[in-house]
């Protein structure tokens, strides 16, 4: 049952009760409306209370419906709180936990509302894309004022119910039981008899109505002009404080349904999806048994070391950090502290904070201190030999069942598990740098990792607040496999004619955080330098523009040398184009008998993101990643795709894969076609008119 219906001498008590925070899924809404009509046409019945069951009052939408028919079946949610705000008993909602979404719009439409300490409270649609669709933006400034209101509903955060204490929104706090508390409210509100209040018959009052609208119009178009959710909201508010509440209302519907059919939702919400599809592992069920894991260890305290230890000491687990050198160990605790310390000049912790979180670092010159860690991260040098002495030892000193994971981001993790005796113990942990700040988590499963350990990391990842994305094994995993692709089309338009100014300023426009050229300086020169040597080894049909070893050969590595694709000011990250990297570039081309022509950004564009969509799509098809939104999911959370887009793979959907693979065989019979191997996969959906996320 996705409602209880009970009465409570002369109180009927509605309870939801769909878990896990209780969905407004068709079941649930057609429960309220009967239960609703039930109490209504019941003599004995005075008063009416809604509350939730289990961890919520409501979190809103059932998430589970999304995309099917019952999502818009009647009863909708406006039929729910239609027959709740014109219910002729009292009813009264009693909150705890959370009241979410059309969650809090189901509240709203109560004639009361009571509330236990600690409960969140937010309309979130925004971060979907849509806005409140269930009389969100009409009721809320109406119960809690319009600045409050608006703030809430454009950027979708959470309040604590604590905060709206004084707002109107709330008619009492409650202290112990919420049921027995509500009971009582609502027998007295039954004893003071009608009518009762409705929160949509409040007048909104604002000294200064226009200008706030205005002001709010000013400042979300600052930070969110590639998203139209905010801006609708707030034009539905103010259709709502100029024209009342009825015509307020129509408005926002008409605003939701145009939003819903919008790119930047559709690319939200798949994001939203994604993130939770991620972590559902066909052949790994849900109810697999996972190893505990308390006791971290990590060998290597340089920046990626460091970074990934503040992870588990946020999640207030111990780390055991070990170096081989005392100076080193001392530089990567000293680099844990700045960091931290950087955090409290921004007043988001505290000075005690800080202490109890290095209070947790063990720091070690010795191997044998890692022999109680449950999980063991290697967070050493990307060579293969240096990872087989660090895994041969942890081989010998690691208890039976410790995890032994390594950071590596390209190298072969069959060949590092294979340096211990324990392969099914071995896995990928790929952290993205800063890995205390970066949100993405590649986790590489090797062909003998066992299901458990895998299970084990996703959960710990949720822990640590990674977004976790398994890979299989292949050079460069999913992320920095397709990214060199990336890197490759981009290099070689430098030869063809472009600047990298240009190359960057058009993929940046398009909506990338940050350029390949820029991203490179910033990531350092002679690790793709590195990566190319070991390529022109191990894959000499792998063809490179070779102007990038050009400049690495002029010691120009980036950002830590203060040259490299750009010139940069001394303490300073701004990237200033260089003259002397052009005229390098333009020589570079000559030596190699290529006549410069100019490159447009748009093919600029088609080109960097058709390379990410081509790779990604043999990346599918050999199984690497087990759904395309794993790939979106990468490029979102660890790579700067523009989140309003929706990820390579969404982006390929939306402009048709009719026309993507039109674009890859033209760029196939051009100079440097031998780049684009065209996948089969974007040809056979393009000739089915499929998707890749279907």
């Amino acid at each position: 049952m996705a409602v209880d219906y009970s009465i409570r001498d002369g109180v009927a008590v509605i309870m939801l009760d769909n878990p896990p925070v209780n969905g407004l899924g068709h079941a649930t809404r057609l429960g309220i409306v009967e239960g609703i009509g039930r109490a209504n046409s019941d003599a004995t019945v005075r008063a009416i209370v809604l509350i939730g069951a289990g961890k919520a009052f409501s979190g809103g939408a059932d998430i589970t419906e999304f995309n099917t028919p019952k999502a818009t079946q009647e009863p909708t949610l406006l039929t729910v709180i239609k027959a709740v705000d014109g219910s002729a008993k009292p009813v009264v909602a009693a909150i705890h936990a959370v009241a979410m979404g059309g969650g809090l719009e189901l509240a709203l439409g109560a004639h009361y509302r009571v509330a236990a300490p600690d409960a969140q409270i937010a309309l979130p649609e925004v971060k979907l894309g849509l806005l409140p669709g269930a009389g969100g933006t009409q009721r809320l400034p109406r119960a809690v004022g319009l600045e409050t209101a608006l703030n809430m509903i454009v950027s979708g955060t959470p309040v604590p119910s604590e905060q709206l204490a004084q707002s109107g929104l709330f008619d009492a706090f409650i202290q112990g039981d919420l049921l027995d508390a509500a009971l009582s409210f609502a027998r007295g509100a039954a004893d003071r008899g009608g009518p009762y209040p409705k929160v949509r018959e409040r007048r909104i009052e604002h000294a200064n109505a226009e200008g706030f609208i205005q002001f709010a119009r000013n400042s979300v178009a600052a930070v969110a002009r590639h998203f139209p959710a905010p801006h609708k909201a707030i034009d539905a508010i103010e259709k709502g404080v100029k024209e009342g509440f009825e015509r307020g209302l129509a408005f926002e519907r008409e605003c939701f349904l145009a939003l819903v059919q919008t790119p930047e939702s559709r690319a939200l919400r798949h994001a939203f999806f994604g993130e939770r599809a991620a972590g559902k592992i066909a052949d790994v069920p849900s109810n697999t048994p996972v190893r505990k894991i308390e006791q971290i260890g990590i060998v290597g305290a340089g920046t990626m070391g460091g970074g990934i230890a503040m992870n588990f000491l946020n999640a207030k687990l111990p780390v055991t950090l070990l170096e081989t050198k005392q100076d080193a160990l001392d530089r990567g605790l000293a680099t844990i502290r700045r960091n931290y310390e950087a955090q409290v000049k921004k007043g988001k912790l505290t000075q005690q904070q800080v202490e109890d979180r290095i209070a947790l670092i063990r720091p070690t010159l010795s191997f044998t201190d890692l022999a109680q860690a449950d999980l063991i991260i290697e967070a050493v040098f990307e060579e293969l030999d240096v990872k087989q002495q660090v895994f041969r030892q942890l081989d010998e000193v690691a208890k039976p069942g410790a995890i032994l994971a390594s950071n590596t981001s390209t190298l072969d993790l069959n060949r590092i598990a294979s340096f211990t005796k324990r392969p099914g113990d071995v896995i990928g942990m790929h952290f993205f740098s800063p890995a205390n700040v970066m949100k993405l988590l590649e986790v590489v499963r090797g062909k003998e990792t066992s299901k458990d350990v895998l299970a084990s990391v996703m959960q710990l990842a949720k822990k640590i607040k990674k977004t976790a994305v398994v890979s299989g094994v292949c050079d460069g995993f999913i992320g920095n496999r397709m990214i060199e692709q990336y890197i490759r089309q981009a290099l070689f338009m430098l030869e063809e004619g472009a600047l990298p100014a240009q190359v960057d300023r058009a993929i940046e426009q398009f909506g990338f955080a940050m350029g390949p050229f820029r991203m490179s300086d910033l990531a350092g020169n002679d690790i793709g330098w590195a990566i190319r040597k070991r390529r022109y080894r191990e894959q000499p049909e792998l063809r490179y523009a070779r102007v990038a070893d050009r400049l690495c050969e002029m010691g120009r590595f980036g950002q830590k040398t203060g040259a490299g694709w750009y010139d940069y000011a001394p303490g300073k990250r701004d990237a200033i184009p260089s003259q002397a990297v052009d005229e390098m570039i333009v020589g570079f081309s000559a030596e190699q008998g290529v006549a410069r022509r100019e490159i447009g950004d748009e093919e600029i564009v088609e080109r960097l993101v058709l390379s990410l969509v081509n790779e990604g799509a043999k990346i599918l098809e050999e199984g690497i990643a087990a759904k395309a939104s794993d790939i979106d999911m990468v490029y979102l959370t660890g790579y700067g795709f523009p989140l309003w887009r929706g990820g390579p793979m969404l982006y390929a959907d939306t402009i048709g894969l009719f026309n993507v693979d039109r674009a890859l065989r033209k760029y196939a019979a051009q100079p440097n076609g031998d780049a684009w191997q065209p996948a089969a996969r974007i040809a056979g959906l393009a000739a089915a008119n499929g998707r890749f996320n279907a």
